[in-house]
């Protein structure tokens, strides 16, 4: 069995830690939250043998042999180098950093140590989007040329993400990082993003966030394809995820937001749906959102490489990148033109 240990608490760590039940070789050993009282009830919750009080006594832990890094972005730098300082494997949520700095920061924390690593970039092992990416690896619909994809609900579940100077940035950090590494999974990690136009605002929650909530960025590839990814806060109604890939030889439309279920009540029930804005009335639940998601079917992927000695689909150098093309459009929302990626 692979020992695992969950740094944080919140939703991003109880859909790890319930992704981590369909991985049969992984053994939930340990976990750490910033609010003791959190991690108690984490710990009770997902039955937790060793609750940590401190980030450095979850990593010597020599029960645990894969941190799994679910605080907030402020904390990932210090909490690889708290897992690399005691040689054990990490893996880090999404975004790997707040700026290209950090992530080359964090980087160069796994060079020096020679750990493993495996940046949690759940969107390309969402179901919808694997079997779209068969698709067109097959061929189906020709060369793909262009892809638009967004990301939309009515804001962040923790307060931290409202605050735009600790977190980093404001909709376009929190989920342009899934939609800029789904145009690279299918473009080609190979064929990089060359320059970036991008336009965010604040039109809804100047209230809470100094940061966006509502982004646009387009995506010149080296190819010559274009992506259009859209970030939104500013959407009622509950999730909103869709891609659409054109091609020379066809189109192939994905909405993980999609679901079977659905119904009008009268009555709330409980929890439905991520960011769901009403529990009465027509109300969509997605069954097995773990699964949907693709969280399930990332950690098996981790593990198993983590478990081989190979390196993941999705590593920090993935995570590197992403930061730096989303830098690259936050440089742009300032100056109104196109911008150039310079890599690190």
């Amino acid at each position: 069995m692979t020992g695992i240990g969950i740094l944080g608490s919140g939703f991003i760590a109880e859909c790890y830690a319930d992704a981590l039940q369909d991985v049969r070789s992984a053994d939930l050993v340990a976990n750490y939250s910033r609010t003791p009282e959190s991690a108690a009830r984490f710990a009770e919750r997902w039955r937790i043998p060793n609750s940590h009080e401190t980030l450095e006594g979850l990593a010597a832990d020599p029960a645990v042999d894969v941190v799994v890094v679910a605080l907030p972005n402020e904390v990932h730098v210090e909490a690889v180098r708290a897992a690399a300082r005691f040689g054990k494997a990490v893996i880090c949520t999404k975004p790997l950093a707040r700026t290209a700095a950090e992530a080359a920061e964090i980087v160069a924390v796994v060079q020096e140590s020679g750990i493993w690593h495996g940046y949690a970039e759940s969107s390309v092992f969402s179901p919808n989007i694997v079997k779209a990416h068969e698709m067109v690896a097959a061929g189906g619909i020709g060369e793909v040329l262009t892809m638009r994809a967004r990301e939309g609900h009515s804001g962040p579940h923790a307060a931290h993400f409202w605050d735009a100077e600790t977190a980093g940035g404001g909709a376009l950090l929190d989920m342009g990082c899934h939609t800029v590494e789904s145009a690279r999974h299918f473009f080609g990690k190979d064929n990089r993003v060359v320059d970036v136009m991008a336009w965010g605002a604040t039109l809804v929650h100047g209230d809470k966030t100094t940061g966006e909530d509502t982004a646009t960025a387009w995506l010149r590839f080296a190819g010559g394809q274009l992506a259009t990814i859209e970030s939104s806060w500013i959407e009622k109604g509950g999730m909103a995820l869709r891609h659409e890939f054109v091609g020379s030889g066809g189109r192939i439309i994905t909405d993980t937001s999609q679901t079977p279920v659905w119904g009008f009540i009268e009555k709330p029930i409980g929890y439905l749906v991520e960011k769901a804005d009403a529990d009465t009335g027509w109300v969509y639940p997605v069954p097995e959102e773990t699964r949907a998601y693709g969280f399930s079917q990332q950690f098996r992927h981790f593990i198993t490489h983590f478990e081989a000695g190979t390196a993941p689909s999705e590593t920090f150098y993935d995570g590197l990148i992403v930061n730096t093309i989303i830098d690259a459009c936050y440089r742009s929302m300032r100056t109104g033109q196109w911008e150039p990626v310079v890599y690190p």
